[in-house]
């Protein structure tokens, strides 16, 4: 009881400034749970095994993307405020200061496991053999200019084969995701920088000027060879079926869900499948999270225990639930070392 009211109080300390507490938020008794669309379909899957065992009710998730849903997350402490928010990438610095400066200042980081962040085509289409430098020589909006490589000259490249005629020779098109999603910002990371770091002067920039290197490397086109397709996956998928040139950015789990109708592209030579991203060898491979408000734990109810159905081994394990639904498990000792901390309830640091 002590803790409820302090939690009440805390929250309207919290939010005082932005909006009162309404009292049919002061109620809820179901878990709410915002951020990346693509940990969503993995968090919606044990939330749905949370209810059905008939103790708590069927946790709330919403598709907000990473960056959309650490924002509301970080807004306050208080039943207005959601308890968890799944992530396409580790939280940031800034990130997390501006949760202490809304008072959320205790949270545990869960690792949940990993994914594949492919380029996927049609079946009926060309088959695509990418390198990342590739990706980035068709994407960014400047590149070095080919007789000069230390100058930026605005991309020229229309077709893939005019970067490399080895590639096909159809129109560069590709469907990805807005800058408020984690899958964004891992593109950037997986395949841009590492394209632009294929640059010896670049690589060489990013010790130097990073803000001038991200400006370079991250900027993507505006002329319609990258086409932001919002934050639903399957959006993406459905514009692939109808133009088989295109291709689009998305977690391995959505294309696990659609091999009678796509296949991923190969990156350096290997193909993206649950063998090449649990082992490494995939280049483009990314650790997924959810990140759980220590203040809403006791209070919510059920929050501890739908933490602990999500690390446990039928849900994470090697043969668990989200297997079958495309996660890539983390290692054991890598597994155990989640449980330890979801256990203790560790704090998370940036």
């Amino acid at each position: 009881m002590l803790k409820k009211t302090l939690f009440l109080l805390a929250a309207t300390a919290v939010s005082a400034t932005l909006a009162p507490l309404a009292p049919a938020q002061a109620a809820r008794d179901f878990i709410n749970v915002v951020g990346s669309s693509t940990v969503y379909p993995f968090t919606t899957t044990v939330a749905e095994q949370f209810g059905r065992q008939g103790r708590f009710k069927t946790p709330k998730v919403e598709s907000t993307g990473t960056g959309g849903g650490i924002k509301l997350f970080c807004n306050g402490v208080g039943p207005q405020h959601a308890d968890i928010v799944n992530a396409s990438r580790r939280m940031n610095a800034s990130e997390f200061d501006t949760c202490k400066k809304n008072g959320v200042n205790a949270i545990v980081e869960v690792r949940v496991g990993y994914d594949g962040l492919t380029i996927s085509e049609n079946k009926r289409g060309p088959k695509l053999d990418l390198t990342r430098k590739q990706v980035y020589l068709a994407l960014a909006k400047q590149i070095p200019d080919p007789s000069n490589p230390t100058v930026l000259i605005a991309n020229p490249y229309t077709r893939w084969s005019e970067i490399d005629k080895s590639l096909p020779n159809t129109k560069i098109e590709v469907l990805g995701p807005p800058p408020t999603s984690g899958t964004r910002d891992s593109f950037h990371e997986l395949y841009m920088e590492a394209g632009c770091r294929t640059y010896p002067w670049l690589n060489t920039l990013r010790g130097q000027d990073e803000k001038r290197f991200k400006r370079v490397c991250h900027t993507m086109r505006e002329d319609g060879a990258f086409v932001e397709a919002g934050e639903n996956d399957n959006l993406i998928v459905q514009k692939l079926e109808a133009n088989p040139n295109a291709v689009g950015i998305f977690g391995f789990s959505f294309l696990e869900e659609n091999l009678d109708k796509l296949r991923g592209s190969k990156i350096e030579g290997v193909e993206p499948s649950f063998e090449t991203i649990s082992s490494g060898k995939y280049p483009a491979s990314r650790p997924l999270f959810i990140y759980v408000k220590k203040a809403h734990i006791g209070v919510i109810p059920g929050l501890q225990e739908f933490v602990n159905e999500y690390v446990s081994d039928k849900a994470l394990g090697e043969e668990g639930y989200l297997a079958d639904r495309g996660l890539v498990p983390q290692p054991k000792s890598d597994l155990a070392k989640t449980r330890a901390d979801v256990k203790s309830l560790k704090n998370f640091a940036p």
